[in-house]
């Protein structure tokens, strides 16, 4: 029997779209039970109240003794909290104990920080549960994940007799928060110093929402990788937005303070906004949103060099991403596979409402994803 059930549905829990997909994503993954996140939800007006909520849960699952729920719940209460509070480490640093002492057994895992860039990476090594390995698999999360919440996605692929291994890079999770190392798109050195530090060759390297973004970048300058699965929308944001749109943008970089009122103005009108920028903020290192703005514009098609992949890739994408402004996800999928111009293969798939797996990184029906994703390793390894 697997150690971790996906469930299938993506439910109305929430009127505001992204605390929504919050609370899907962390029932989605397998760890937290749809009547607390209900129940928590009912309690809720708006992202202020998401932390006190979802730690109100997180005690009571604790209260008795369930373990895999009370710590992400308390991960999940971290999500929203603004840097600037201090709760955010608090909440960041309990989840961690409570993921290593209460829900990750130490027998069979390998946790190890990796010297980098005067901090160190943190890694997680969950080997092959079974029979003769099949290879190793790197997996890695995007702007605001940590590593930790693709446990039960990585004991799906060791259970197929995978080895694992998660990692944080800069902005990323403890390579953030407790060695103060600031975002940094150029993700083959991470990855480089990861595959060094493990002796891998030969790997399936995937990606996680923005890190759909950094794993073709890796790719494309990592010989180590030999296969890539994008599971999110990356490629270059600005090149599926309107015209007028990218013009405006860049117009506005020319003037920073101006730029900045405009973000911490937005920010006040809306939470999501506000949370994103808080968020950019923190994973940059920056004060100023145009500044660390930047992050976002240096993620694109140039910096990305897709023609340089010759691995095999699997690009996965939802048709109705939440993120996908002008149907911005649909257009980015087209030009990733147009510019993978010298990739060894490329195979893609668009899940659908009717799959449950419409939204962004196939929450709602994340096992269909990995069975997907299962079986193409199976045929190009």
């Amino acid at each position: 029997m697997s150690r971790f059930t996906f469930p299938v549905g993506y439910h109305d829990i929430h009127r505001i779209k992204i605390v929504n997909y919050q609370l899907n994503r962390w029932h989605s993954l397998g760890y937290c039970r749809l009547e607390d996140l209900k129940a928590a939800a009912s309690c809720m007006r708006g992202m202020d109240d998401f932390k006190n909520e979802m730690v109100r849960e997180g005690e009571k699952a604790l209260a008795e003794e369930r373990y895999v729920n009370g710590s992400f719940y308390i991960r999940g209460a971290e999500f929203f909290v603004p840097p600037h509070d201090p709760d955010k480490l608090g909440l960041y640093n309990r989840f961690i104990n409570l993921f290593y002492n209460k829900v990750a057994s130490t027998n069979s895992i390998e946790r190890v920080d990796i010297p980098y860039d005067g901090g160190a990476l943190p890694t997680l090594r969950l080997p092959a549960q079974q029979g003769k390995v099949r290879g190793t698999i790197l997996i890695h999360g995007g702007f605001d994940s940590f590593m930790e919440e693709f446990y039960s996605m990585a004991w799906y692929f060791a259970e197929l007799g995978y080895d694992v291994i998660m990692y944080e890079g800069p902005g990323q999770g403890g390579a953030l928060k407790h060695h103060q190392l600031y975002w940094n798109n150029e993700w083959e050195k991470p990855t480089a110093a990861v595959l060094d530090h493990y002796g891998c060759e030969d790997v399936t390297t995937l990606g996680i929402s923005m890190g759909a973004w950094l794993c073709v970048r890796a790719a494309a300058f990592e010989p180590r990788i030999s296969r890539v699965i994008i599971m999110g929308v990356g490629y270059d944001f600005l090149a599926a937005v309107p015209g007028p749109l990218v013009a405006l943008v860049k117009f506005l970089f020319r003037f920073q303070g101006f730029f900045d009122r405009i973000s911490w103005l937005q920010a006040r009108f809306s939470q999501q906004e506000r949370w994103a920028l808080y968020n950019l903020l923190h994973i940059s290192g920056e004060e100023s949103p145009a500044k660390a703005s930047r992050v976002i514009l240096d993620m694109n098609n140039e910096k990305l060099h897709s023609d340089r992949v010759t691995q095999d890739v699997l690009l996965l994408t939802g048709a109705e991403d939440h993120f996908g402004q002008f149907n911005m996800h649909l257009k980015l999928h087209r030009m990733q596979i147009e510019a993978l111009t010298n990739a060894r293969s490329v195979t893609d798939r668009i899940f659908t409402r009717e799959e449950h797996a419409q939204n962004h990184c196939q929450v709602g029906n994340i096992g269909l994803a990995l069975d997907v994703m299962a079986a193409w390793l199976k045929n190009v390894s």
